[in-house]
């Protein structure tokens, strides 16, 4: 090949590589235009952790949705939401015999215990007959927020507990294989085993 052509050729293929678009190179982060819906934008979410949940959470934002805490009155009113805060947060806790923590799991005594102590300083006996004992008497239509409500399960006494919310309904650990949960003293089960309420004497001395 004359060298005068091999010189134009070659003159032809330079331009031609000038005037071709940059490729990116493979470290280069891709245009968010050019992400297709194969390619996902979020890697696995993380497990969750009810303890470090619980831990980290505030008051839960359909509380006002069940109780309206705004009718809460009374020199107790603080305490009363205290208590009721810190049970709704504690729903969907395995139900555990004998057991007092989040981390762990409830049985109906160790959840009213647990949150009397957590939301408000106050021990509480450690099982339901004991607790049913403490505190003062309250009628079925004067039970108020934080109250405690009692029944009778078994043969011998009192043998399950939870704590009161508003229209009859409470808060409680009801046995293996359920976990924490709002039902109500209308339900033909409580109704017929319900052994009345007391108002332990830390909320009872405030109102």
């Amino acid at each position: 090949m004359p060298i005068q052509r091999l010189t134009s050729a070659a003159a032809l293929l330079v331009a031609l590589l000038l005037a071709a678009p940059a490729q990116a190179s493979p470290d280069e982060a891709m245009p968010a235009a050019n992400v297709t819906a194969s390619q996902p934008l979020l890697g696995p979410l993380p497990v969750l952790n009810p303890a470090q949940a619980l831990a980290q959470s505030t008051l839960p934002t359909d509380v006002d949705r069940l109780l309206n805490l705004d009718q809460v009155v009374g020199a107790g009113s603080e305490l009363r939401q205290a208590l009721v805060s810190l049970a709704m947060q504690l729903r969907d806790i395995r139900y555990v015999r004998g057991g007092r923590d989040p981390s762990i799991g409830f049985d109906c005594s160790g959840f009213v215990r647990y949150v009397f102590a957590h939301a408000i300083g106050l021990e509480l006996p450690a099982n339901s007959a004991s607790q049913f004992l403490a505190g003062l008497k309250v009628r079925r239509n004067e039970m108020q927020p934080g109250d405690l409500v009692f029944f009778r399960t078994g043969r011998r006494g009192i043998s399950h507990v939870g704590i009161y919310l508003d229209n009859g309904r409470f808060i409680h650990s009801p046995s293996r294989g359920k976990s924490v949960e709002v039902s109500s003293l209308d339900e033909a089960y409580w109704a017929k085993h319900f052994a009345g309420a007391r108002r332990p004497e830390g909320i009872a001395r405030n109102g």
